[in-house]
């Protein structure tokens, strides 16, 4: 075994040697799926699959109607509107924490929509809506809590006051719980 590999080895070289004037690599030399072609067909229309309509798709598409990649996007949509729908409402009204968590929910739905495969853009672009819908509120939240305060480090540590007796009484249910 060991002399039919020295063999093969020496011949493989010796052909190496008189193709050694290109700048192609050795293996692209002997290995034809490394090579670049480019051929016409005699007839364009017969060659290749004929081409699907738009519904067909959309029916064939990994993201297509038939999937969830499609249907929980549209269903994600609501939430985009009713968070648009509280922009008639007064800011005093609007909850800081709810809108932080679409905020946050948002921005990080939406880098993970183009890591998770297959890609789903739909989905990217409600996740995306939604964070631009929570920092609208927030932004406006703040603003409100600032003009009846007088500052802004006011405004924020009311904030963190209100945040803290959230996850107290989050804390007391699960405690209850245990």
């Amino acid at each position: 075994m060991v002399a039919r590999f020295g063999l093969r080895f020496a011949q493989q070289t010796a052909r190496q040697s008189t193709t050694s004037f290109t700048s192609r690599a050795p293996f692209q030399l002997r290995n034809p799926v490394f090579r670049r072609w480019q051929g016409t067909a005699a007839n364009p229309a017969v060659e290749g699959a004929p081409q699907q309509s738009l519904f067909q798709r959309l029916w064939t598409s990994e993201v297509g109607i038939k999937t969830v990649h499609f249907w929980a996007p549209i269903m994600k949509w609501g939430v985009v509107l009713a968070g648009a729908s509280d922009f008639l409402r007064p800011a005093e009204k609007l909850s800081l924490t709810q809108n932080l968590a679409l905020m946050a929910t948002g921005s990080i739905w939406t880098r993970w929509c183009f890591i998770i495969r297959p890609k789903n853009l739909l989905l990217a672009a409600v996740n995306f809506c939604l964070f631009l819908v929570g920092t609208i509120q927030v932004s406006r939240i703040l603003m409100y809590q600032a003009s009846q305060k007088g500052s802004t480090t006011e405004a924020l540590k009311e904030m963190e006051k209100e945040v803290e007796g959230s996850v107290k009484s989050v804390e007391k249910s699960v405690e209850a719980k245990l």
